[in-house]
């Protein structure tokens, strides 16, 4: 090597010799090492990433990502060089560092050193060093064994969610476990949910960690088996079948296809909905290699329900649903109430059940009714909704179908951008708008609503001001509303506010709020802080004093 290359290289070095002594002055590993016996070591994997002058080394995956960027200096290597004269070096001071770590908890039972090069022919990437500890291998495979028996076989109380993000992992590395056993790691994840089923947050934060799991095993493990998959950290994965593609007892039960529509499954009835598509994506994979399980699912929904669930005939109405593609299908054959009765209660058992949170309704009737409030979407879920909210018979059941329904971060299927709205959101408004009766569960609603994401509540807020007006019953709830507008939303309500009783009902509430809170409120009504000073410059006592109580607010 000549100097410069010696350079390069010592700089390396140094990079990887600084990381690992990090490491090793941690005064937390042991406690690291102690929070579960399903972890056996921290670190698995570690990226050196070189770019002349500025090196360094991470157990970040993404740490590579950058250096493609352009260099403060040349490298001294060609492409031919790092792979056959630095890669050896690189991977004997690694082995050499990791000799001295092979029964500590910082390292895991397998190791990856991986290594991006910035050389003269472009960027280089290749594993400097892979190991594997076969005693830890040992150790790690006899813990998690005793875990399942002990605590999910025999267990009957609620799991830590950290074991389960370590087995989740460890069921579906190929490095334990070369080909899985679908029906047995399915059992286990139904087992997590079963015992953790009381603690409504808890499970889901069990679920999260299973199904991360399986999509890392279905995108990176299982899927590559078949399909050149071309990535991009802006939107989804592009899947192209290779030409000898082949998928051996595909509907044979206990087959690794099994975890991927297990694992569909679980993304489409749990994860938001923007995350939906990649479990529909997974459907339409298995069935492109041939999964009569995958087609069937996507023509008539997953296992997760009896046919009797998801099928409802009657003379005067039917029902269908699938939950992989998150759709009620309602036919109405008699316009009454019984009909809109029995579809309402069709769609609230399924939500009970575990049907995805984001849905839409396709209806076919011949009543368009809709909801007195612009700028709603004139979607069939809308239309379903106001048709039954002209019986009021119903109101109670919409009530309890609202409830059911409203969910933070979940949305109608059918409508989209500036018209999104969450589930809940038509028979709320409508209920809202017909009934002092409703005012807590507008009140509830509001308290869900993701404000950032959605608009539309903003119009219902208009409209229930013009409804009610200032009110001792309205007052309350139509503050939940504001509380959760947008800057875009002006109310005409202050000429009732010239009536100093209702001014003052209104400056009572507003004195319980935050100065935050009470600005946000104030806002759609007044606008800006100097409007309401230039109203109380003009206006006489008491009128004047209650303004400036509003203006303390906001001061």
């Amino acid at each position: 090597m000549n100097e410069l290359q010696k350079e390069a290289l010592e700089e390396m070095k140094k990079a990887i010799h600084k990381w690992f002594e990090e490491q090793e002055n941690r005064v937390d590993v042991e406690g690291l090492g102690k929070r579960t016996p399903l972890q056996i070591g921290i670190f698995n994997f570690v990226m050196l990433d070189y770019r002349p002058g500025r090196t360094r080394v991470d157990s970040s995956k993404s740490v590579g990502s950058a250096a493609g960027k352009k260099s403060m200096k040349a490298s001294p290597f060609t492409r031919e060089q790092v792979l056959h004269e630095v890669q050896p070096l690189l991977a004997e001071i690694v082995r050499e560092r990791l000799d001295k770590l092979e029964t500590s908890p910082l390292i895991d039972y397998r190791f990856t050193f991986q290594g991006t090069f910035a050389t003269m022919d472009g960027l280089v990437e290749l594993t400097v060093l892979e190991t594997i500890y076969e005693e830890k291998k040992r150790q790690l495979l006899e813990r998690i064994q005793s875990y399942i028996e002990n605590e999910l076989e025999k267990g009957s109380y609620p799991t830590k969610r950290l074991e389960t993000f370590f087995l989740a992992r460890h069921l579906l590395d190929p490095h334990l476990f070369p080909e899985p056993e679908a029906e047995r790691t399915i059992a286990l994840f139904d087992r997590i949910q079963e015992l953790n089923k009381e603690r409504v947050e808890a499970l889901a934060e069990h679920r999260r960690d299973i199904i991360r799991a399986l999509t890392h095993w279905a995108e990176n493990i299982f899927l590559p088996r078949y399909y050149d998959i071309t990535r991009n950290d802006y939107r989804a994965n592009e899947y192209e079948i290779k030409p000898d593609a082949v998928l051996e007892n595909k509907d044979e039960p206990n087959q690794p296809i099994d975890l991927l529509l297990y694992g569909a499954v679980m993304i489409i009835r749990y994860e938001p909905n923007f995350s939906k598509f990649r479990g529909q994506t997974f459907l339409e994979l298995a069935k492109q290699l041939g999964s009569g399980k995958a087609a069937r699912m996507l023509k008539e929904g997953s296992d997760s329900f009896s046919h009797d669930e998801v099928h409802m005939r009657h003379e005067l109405v039917e029902c269908k649903a699938n939950d992989v593609f998150s759709n009620f299908m309602v036919v109405i054959r008699k316009e009454e109430a019984g009909a809109y009765e029995r579809a309402i209660l069709f769609i609230l058992s399924l939500l009970r059940k575990g049907f995805p949170k984001s849905y839409k309704i396709k209806l076919k009737s011949s009543v368009r009714e809709t909801l007195p409030i612009k700028g709603l979407a004139k979607s069939d879920t809308h239309r379903f909704f106001a048709n039954a909210l002209a019986y009021s018979e119903l109101h109670p059941l919409l009530e309890e179908y609202a409830r059911e329904a409203m969910v933070e971060f979940e949305w109608y299927e059918d409508t989209e951008s500036e018209r999104s709205v969450m589930p809940g959101s038509y028979a709320v408004f409508g209920l809202g708008l017909l009934s002092e009766r409703y005012f807590p569960l507008v009140e509830a609603y509001m308290d869900l609503v993701d404000d950032e994401h959605q608009l539309v509540h903003d119009k219902f807020t208009a409209i229930f001001a013009e409804t009610y007006g200032i009110t001792e019953r309205s007052t309350p709830t139509l503050i939940a509303c504001l509380l959760r507008s947008h800057d875009s939303l002006k109310l005409k309500i202050q000429p009732e506010l010239e009536s100093e009783e209702k001014l003052s009902l209104f400056v009572q509430h507003i004195e319980t709020l935050s100065d935050d809170e009470a600005e946000r409120v104030l806002y759609p009504i007044w606008g800006e802080a100097e409007k309401l000073a230039a109203l109380a410059r003009k206006a006489r006592e008491p009128r004047k004093e209650l303004i400036a109580r509003l203006i303390m607010k906001l001061s």
